[in-house]
């Protein structure tokens, strides 16, 4: 099981990542986790294959699930959540049918806790649901943790640092018609301590010691895919303004924009190319940590950041068989803005391998592996469908 998911600067990618992208509603993590506990053994009566689409389909309730960190930023580690489905997949299923919908969206509540080898801990909440034929979305979650990164700035070596704080999040999406836009606000809380544990810098000032940043913003999002969990076709988009004010309740005042963007091309039976862009940027007073970074596999969370973040990524898939996967990826990325112009900045370029093996046939479920290499770097990943999320 992997860490996976959805952050919008620096404070998302230390919260987000290690909380909310563990208990937000992944739920293809969930329910592949849920199932490989299980010591029944299942098997497709098409191929004979082994196949949890079934048991998937069929099973709600409170289910404990593993959790599995590989993330280089914070070391290996673990944890464990227990998820409830209010409703099963099938009914889920049925009711986004009628909706007109390609794929369902159950209500998923979650409780968890995850810690890593680096003395990173830490445990939250979250819910998430759809109403009126899928016309709403609402995510909610909380979470409190300690984290331990690595700032560096405009340095070649990372000063280390102990990030304590309280997160909230509450979003809530409305569909435009009956068009594939969805529209909403959504509103972030951190407070948090900051504490140096390596070289000082600059950068770690008194005034981002204790510091707490209120958010309020506008979330666009367009959905197409063919599936949630492991797309063969379609497109996933996101466009993102949020705002930091004292009367929001925080401490400093400046942006966040983020705008992002996934497509899966069927260039052949046997081969689907994906394409994805991703850029970042901030103004204002940000808070060291909460800068933009390249986010790519194989390169450590945090690594490269600066003012604005871009990043361009493409992979492969050779489906050699109905059930098995192959993948080849690749991408490239950069940050600039304040310490050095996007002419001078560095590009940040990866490359990696990947299988998949469809464990539930009928709901496009696939699990398997992701290995990278970047600069310095090497980096695997316990993937559950598709690593853009």
């Amino acid at each position: 099981m992997p860490v996976t998911a959805v952050a919008t600067d620096r404070v998302s990618s230390v919260i987000k990542y290690a909380l909310i992208r563990v208990l937000a509603p992944t739920y293809a993590m969930m329910l592949a986790a849920t199932a490989i506990a299980q010591p029944t053994s299942y098997t497709d009566p098409e191929d004979g294959a082994f196949d949890m689409s079934d048991y998937l389909l069929n099973r709600k309730g409170v289910f404990p699930v593993p959790v599995i960190i590989t993330e280089p930023a914070v070391g290996f580690g673990g944890g464990a959540m227990l998820m409830y489905f209010s409703e099963s997949l099938a009914e889920a299923d049925e009711k986004a049918k009628q909706a007109g919908e390609p794929v369902a969206h159950p209500n998923v509540t979650g409780i968890g806790a995850v810690a890593t080898r680096n003395g990173t801990r830490g445990g939250g909440l979250f819910h998430t649901r759809s109403w009126d034929n899928d016309r709403f979305r609402y995510m909610g979650a909380l979470a409190h943790a300690k984290v331990n990164l690595d700032y560096y700035g405009p340095f070649n070596q990372g000063r280390g640092y102990e990030l304590t704080g309280t997160f909230l999040v509450q979003q809530l999406l409305t569909r435009l018609g009956k068009s594939r836009w969805y529209i909403g606000p959504r509103y972030t809380y951190f407070r948090s301590d900051t504490r140096v544990t390596g070289q000082p810098a600059a950068e770690f000032g008194l005034e981002d010691k204790k510091l707490s940043v209120g958010k309020l913003g506008l979330v666009i999002d367009y959905d197409s895919r063919d599936n949630l969990f492991y797309p063969t076709k379609g497109s996933y988009a996101e466009v993102e303004a949020q705002f930091a004010r004292g009367w929001l309740g925080g401490s400093r005042s400046f942006e966040t924009y983020r705008a992002r963007g996934f497509t899966w091309l069927p260039i052949h039976p046997k081969w689907t190319l994906g394409l994805r862009v991703d850029g970042q940027t901030t103004r204002g007073a940000v808070p060291f940590y909460a800068q933009p970074s390249v986010n790519l596999r194989g390169v450590s969370r945090g690594r490269y950041q600066d003012q604005t973040a871009l990043v361009a990524e493409t992979e492969l898939r050779w489906n050699v068989t109905p059930r098995w996967s192959l993948l080849g990826f690749t991408g490239i990325g950069k940050a600039y803005g304040r310490w050095k112009s996007f002419s001078d900045a560095s590009n940040v370029s990866s490359v990696g391998v990947g299988f998949r093996y469809l464990i539930a046939r009928k709901l496009g479920l696939a699990v398997g592996i992701d290995v990278a290499h970047s600069k310095d770097q090497n980096a695997f990943y316990i993937q559950i469908g598709s690593a853009w999320r």
